[in-house]
């Protein structure tokens, strides 16, 4: 295989370009921007052929591309088959359109907002079709019960929920803890370390138990659930269902709904239970506050009720909104990988966001009416 090389012979006002060696895709090497500097779209009167080797589209290109006029068919009168070969390279690459014109920066910025802002009203306009189909198929489950599904709620929610108790209660004792280290250590600086106790109490009961078990089953469960169903969409077993007559969301989403919307408040209360032991350690060890201290403390709290309340009014919110958003994303996949991939992906994203948003929303609601 002979290396690619040319020759430029210029005489008698004609430019003579000679190729020696194969001109193919393997042995072009580095000859094309080479013959594209010597040549700076000047025009080829003529080819010489006779020191030409193997010749392929490749070649074909380089020439095409350097050259600044198309060679007449009586150039390659000594080898036809490659004439034939450039033909039809400088006819493709004529004919192909140029590339896509780009536009500004700021143009590009705007567009992309734009489809920002179109995603997200077609997500939100899809999620409330979900919504619609949910409550049709809740009130379609209370109307008739027996057609419940009882061994799939009752499966779901020891996955969901049951399951799910070991990881709620090492969390919130922990984070129990470190709301007693924080508050014993700064409230001894002003001399009401006994304040510690309340601090752990409202914090745990009103706020931390209840968000951070949501968001835990927001990554553990809204996961699960989008990709069991996703799963499912891919593999066409929804529409094998639908073939049935069997409603997908009485069989696929309202047991998971009723695992959480029952499992959520039950979770929270351990959670909080956990909680208040990992602060009442804390305290116990930190600040040599018994047991029947800290016990003592928080009974005698009339508000502690009230705390108590407004973290489990938040649970079954929070359990509607797990459940639905892992099961809206979860029916959304397409029937890819990279879909189910993403799919998953939003509803933990999704999950942990409206968490936050509607405690906050709580947070106001509770503010005004002095909880």
């Amino acid at each position: 295989m002979a290396a690619a090389d040319f020759q430029i012979d210029e005489g008698d006002g004609r430019l003579t370009l000679r190729l020696v060696g194969d001109w193919t895709a393997t042995s072009l090497g580095r000859i094309s921007r080479r013959l594209d500097d010597t040549l700076h779209q000047r025009c080829v009167d003529a080819v010489d052929l006779s020191e030409l080797g193997r010749f392929d589209t490749a070649g074909a290109l380089a020439i095409v591309q350097a050259s600044n006029c198309v060679l007449p068919e009586t150039a390659w009168s000594q080898r036809p088959e490659a004439g034939r070969t450039y033909a039809l390279v400088e006819r493709l690459e004529r004919e192909s359109a140029g590339p896509p014109r780009r536009s500004p920066g700021w143009v590009r910025g705007f567009a992309k907002v734009g489809r920002g802002v179109q995603d997200i009203v077609a997500e939100a306009t899809l999620s409330m079709a979900f919504l619609g189909r949910l409550i049709v198929a809740v009130g379609t489950a209370l109307r008739h019960p027996g057609r419940i599904r009882w061994p799939a709620w009752f499966s779901q929610g020891e996955r969901a929920g049951l399951d799910a108790i070991p990881i709620i209660a090492v969390t919130n004792f922990f984070i129990g803890a470190v709301i007693a280290y924080l508050g014993a250590n700064m409230l001894t600086q002003f001399g009401a370390s006994v304040f510690t106790v309340q601090l752990v109490a409202v914090s745990v009961l009103r706020e931390f138990a209840v968000v951070i078990t949501s968001v835990l089953l927001a990554g553990r469960s809204a996961s699960s659930f989008a990709a069991e169903i996703g799963s499912m969409r891919m593999n066409q077993e929804v529409d094998a269902m639908q073939v049935m007559g069997v409603n997908p969301f009485q069989a696929l989403v309202i047991p998971r709904l009723a695992a959480m919307l029952a499992m959520l408040p039950l979770l929270t209360f351990i959670g909080m239970i956990s909680g208040l032991f990992g602060g009442l350690l804390v305290t116990w060890s930190e600040l040599s506050y018994g047991p029947a201290f800290f016990i003592q403390r928080m009974t005698e709290d009339p508000k502690m009720a009230t705390h108590l309340g407004v973290g489990l009014i938040k649970a079954p919110v929070f359990a509607v909104v797990v459940a639905a958003i892992g099961c809206r994303q979860g029916m959304a996949v397409a029937g890819d990988v990279e879909s189910l991939g993403r799919r998953v992906t939003a509803a933990v994203v999704q999950a942990i966001f409206a968490i936050i948003f509607l405690d906050a929303v709580f947070a106001m609601i509770f503010l005004e009416l002095n909880w």
